[in-house]
């Protein structure tokens, strides 16, 4: 399951990138003409709503035309990104950009850190962790960053032990020991709140935990740590644009008091402000 999740996506990641490469000419000279609006592709939850507050309640006032687009798969923000099609995306963390352009030969950069999503596990059949019966079925995501933060997670917690220094890269086959006998079904991270009735438990991304109406604060029962965690969400750019007079107004909003009391006050615990 893991090897033909992983073709399908690099396939549909290949053909994305080919087709925006293809049509680069005038995506670029669009992105590079800074006196139209900033168009920045997100995920629905949290990151488009930070967005349409920057959008509604601060941009006018800071002189930025900005315009938010929505997506709901991990891919097609980086490869529109690296196109031009868009001129920014907010939608994913460093090791997971960092081990995207590497797969990809994407060129994308982080311009701010702005929020932290903790990663969590939930279950509809038991209340705590440690109730999880021998030979239960945990869903995870399959792609590599977060399938490792999922494994990380489960660690942490002593449900199992991986070889040191995997860090972010774990796959099940990095497991040492695995004293409940957990067995793992691997999804794409949209897929894992809808897993929660097929199996025992499943480690949820925040954004779609949200999006389940699951309160990670609340409904989890163990949540990644918010201190020195290198997950944080962040704004990014196609190399080159860092300097995008528009890119940098947006990082200085998104990273203000106001969207910080935003944050807290929409999310309860759930989102953390990561500046």
């Amino acid at each position: 399951m893991r090897n033909t999740a992983k073709i399908t996506t690099a396939v549909l990641a290949a053909g994305a990138l080919t087709f925006g490469l293809s049509a680069c000419g005038s995506d670029k000279d669009a992105a590079a003409d800074t006196s139209g609006p900033l168009v920045v592709a997100a995920s629905p939850v949290p990151h488009a709503e930070i967005l349409n507050f920057v959008k509604d309640n601060l941009a006018e006032k800071a002189g930025l035309d900005l315009e938010v687009k929505e997506f709901t798969d991990y891919v097609t923000p980086n490869t529109a990104t690296e196109d031009g099609s868009v001129g920014a995306n907010y939608f994913q963390t460093q090791p997971y950009l960092d081990d995207f352009n590497k797969k990809n030969g994407t060129h994308i950069v982080s311009v701010v850190d702005v929020h932290l999503e903790p990663l969590g596990l939930y279950s509809h059949k038991v209340k705590k962790a440690d109730a999880l019966k021998s030979g239960a079925t945990i869903a995870i995501p399959n792609d590599t960053v977060n399938e490792g933060r999922a494994l990380q997670l489960l660690a942490a917690n002593g449900l199992l032990t991986l070889k040191e220094g995997v860090g972010t890269s774990a796959t099940p086959a990095d497991i040492t020991e695995n004293p409940k006998n957990l067995k793992f079904k691997e999804l794409e991270a949209a897929q894992t709140p809808r897993s929660l009735d097929d199996v025992d438990a499943a480690v949820v991304n925040g954004n779609y935990a949200i999006e389940a109406d699951l309160k990670p604060a609340e409904d989890a029962l163990v949540l990644e740590k918010a201190k020195d965690n290198p997950n944080s969400n962040l704004l990014a750019v196609k190399e080159g644009q860092e300097n995008d007079p528009r890119v940098k107004k947006l990082a200085k909003l998104l990273t203000s008091p106001e969207v910080k009391k935003f944050i807290e006050d929409t999310y309860a615990g759930s989102v953390l402000a990561s500046f």
